[in-house]
């Protein structure tokens, strides 16, 4: 591999974007290193704070959602080694480690993705906070911020009035940047090895072996070569339009059991290992090829859906984290019962569809976009729990776990949101008949 002097150059902090297609952030950075003629270094950082408690008592990520993610992390790292480059993984506080990196190489740039959610919004507060030269590429929507036809503080509340207004008259979505196909030398990381040496044994050490797979999932990751990263996302992205599946996708969204019921493209748009500009041009291209319908429309729309939480994020920021979120309204909320919460954890509410759906969370990390909302409806409207519990435990499980989507989504479910409506109750009952009627999902799940 390639190397260069350890003067002062580029880090390049990979975090929910773990590719090398469509990559604005990375390509920044790689224009920056060759603007100071410089090396480029990079890095992964295995966050401590994912190994903590939540307030509600147990883990913040399970090992299955670790294993998704080192999956994605192995691929990238034999993407960029066959660039002559290399994935430096370390483990600990995020802002430590980078403040230690820089300051071994003499001060030097930090460039990575901009996340507007708080918790990760801070680490780069505090690296800015301590005199760090940051430069952050806002990069997850289809749509840049300049390309808005408003201003990113004053986007709308409301889904249908966001959406319409981006429709008018076409959604201006920018073609994705081409695959990264080279990359600048490395610095010199030999003395780094002694330098952070419990951090980079800590990241090698944590690595999360691939648990066993449940057959019954709806996505039987870590089979049939899903696994989790670009290289497997790319190639599901294919398989999925070369089947013409985009052309009934709203004719099957709701499926709760099988592969190809939906687009199943959230595994790797949360880790970054798909971006969602190559989903969109991806489907346009199928439209171009055999013709547009509703389904190939509502694909489109939900990742719309997708980006709106993303720009709520930016507007809203930590106030959609509050139990009322962005209600204005004083209301009182019902006390959190640990002991309803209990029970919908580990699938003895006692209603068989919600017992069913909670047994194939825990037991697959992935559930039906259907039943998360069966769940999220009946753990707040029927048990009367704080919605936060759900979301943490949505976050702890789910591979596709994706902070603002599962914000936004629990939120919006629980009248605290944007819901013009006031919050959405899912009659358990009514969705069992709709969606099991024969109850084979009951029975699949049963145990």
């Amino acid at each position: 591999m390639s190397s260069h002097p350890s003067g002062p150059g580029v880090i390049y902090w990979f975090r929910n974007d773990l590719r090398l297609h469509d990559q604005p952030a990375l390509q920044s950075a790689i224009e920056l290193a060759q603007k100071l003629q410089t090396w480029l270094l990079p890095v992964y950082i295995h966050d401590d704070a994912l190994d903590a408690q939540t307030p509600w008592g147990f883990a913040r990520t399970s090992p299955q959602r670790k294993a998704w993610t080192q999956m994605a992390l192995q691929d990238l790292a034999q993407q960029l080694n066959a660039l002559h480059s290399q994935l430096f993984q370390l483990k600990g506080k995020p802002v430590e480690i980078l403040m230690a990196l820089s300051h071994h190489f003499q001060g030097s740039w930090i460039v990575c993705e901009d996340i507007a959610a708080p918790f990760e919004q801070a680490h780069v507060q505090q690296l800015k906070d301590a005199q760090l030269k940051v430069q952050t590429v806002w990069q997850s929507t289809l749509m840049r911020p300049a390309d808005l036809p408003f201003d990113v503080r004053k986007v709308p509340d409301q889904f249908t009035t966001f959406r319409q207004l981006l429709e008018r008259p076409t959604i201006l979505v920018q073609d994705p940047l081409p695959v990264i196909t080279s990359m600048p030398p490395l610095p010199d990381v030999k003395a780094l090895h002694t330098h952070l040496k419990a951090q980079i044994e800590a990241a090698d050490s944590s690595t999360a072996k691939e648990p066993k797979i449940d057959p019954r999932s709806a996505f039987p990751w870590g089979l049939s070569g899903l696994k989790g990263g670009e290289t497997s996302a790319l190639a599901h992205l294919s398989h999925y339009c070369s089947n013409k599946l985009p052309s009934t996708y709203k004719l099957t969204r709701n499926g709760l059991m099988g592969f190809e019921y939906s687009t199943k493209w959230s595994p790797w748009l949360a880790t970054g290992a798909l971006s969602a500009r190559q989903a969109w041009a991806a489907i346009k291209a199928y439209e171009a090829t055999h013709g547009a319908n509703h389904s190939t429309y509502w694909i489109g729309f939900e990742l719309l859906w997708r980006d709106h939480f993303r720009w709520l994020h930016l507007k809203h920021g930590h106030k959609l984290y509050r139990r009322q979120g962005l209600s204005t309204e004083t209301r009182v909320h019902k006390a959190h019962s640990p002991e309803n919460f209990e029970a919908w954890c580990t699938a003895k509410t006692g209603h068989p569809f919600i017992d069913a759906g909670m047994r194939e969370l825990t037991s697959t990390s992935y559930l039906s976009n259907r039943m998360r909302q069966n769940l999220a409806s009946y753990l707040i409207h029927d048990l009367g729990c704080d919605w936060r519990a759900g979301a943490a435990w949505f976050e702890t499980h789910l591979i596709d776990f994706d902070v603002y989507s599962n914000q936004g989504n629990w939120l919006y479910l629980s009248g605290c949101g944007t819901d013009p409506r006031g919050g959405r109750r899912f009659n358990p009952d009514k969705q069992a008949r709709d969606y099991d009627p024969d109850g084979s999902y009951r029975a699949l799940w049963r145990h």
